[in-house]
């Protein structure tokens, strides 16, 4: 029997948090699903087609199977609809814990035959959060301890297009 987890998200960008996730889950699933999915309470730098590249681009070489895919809808029809049984979350701080805690409560009641499982960030990852990211390219900081190198140039290229357009 395969093992299939979800590891949902904006990726908006694809930070080294992310990727740390993504390898640590890909280890505990046959297979691993990214969800690319939107959030009406974001404002996204990249819509979701250019997210969906760059998170494909960026697990390439990983090992193991990972798949990644969008997603319109509850997490918990999404994951069914994939077979997993897993739902991989990644945790940075007590903030995220808190509401990571209540959203795996509400999708036990939603779907109790999803577990979810919960990774701590590395430690020298902790603090790096999308959000950030952006904010500091908008501003001309550096975000190059955040992000790889390609994502770097997106964002930065991004950045550029929008203060030129």
């Amino acid at each position: 029997m395969t093992r299939i987890g979800v590891y949902p998200g904006t990726f908006d960008p694809v930070t080294l948090g992310h990727m740390d996730i993504i390898r640590r889950g890909a280890k505990l699933v046959d297979r691993l699903v990214i969800g690319v999915t939107t959030n009406p309470s974001k404002s996204p730098m990249f819509d979701l087609d250019e997210r969906m590249a760059m998170v494909r681009r960026e697990v390439e070489g990983i090992g193991g199977e990972i798949h990644v895919v969008s997603f319109d809808s509850l997490l918990m029809d999404f994951a069914e609809r994939e077979g997993a049984k897993v739902i991989v979350r990644g945790l940075r701080a007590v903030a995220d814990f808190e509401y990571e805690y209540q959203m795996a409560g509400m999708n036990q009641q939603i779907n109790p035959r999803v577990e979810t499982v919960f990774l701590m960030a590395d430690v020298a990852l902790q603090p790096i959060a999308s959000r950030l990211v952006k904010e500091i390219a908008l501003f001309g900081g550096e975000i190059g301890k955040f992000v790889t190198p390609a994502v770097r140039e997106d964002v930065v290229g991004r950045v550029k297009a929008m203060k030129a357009g």
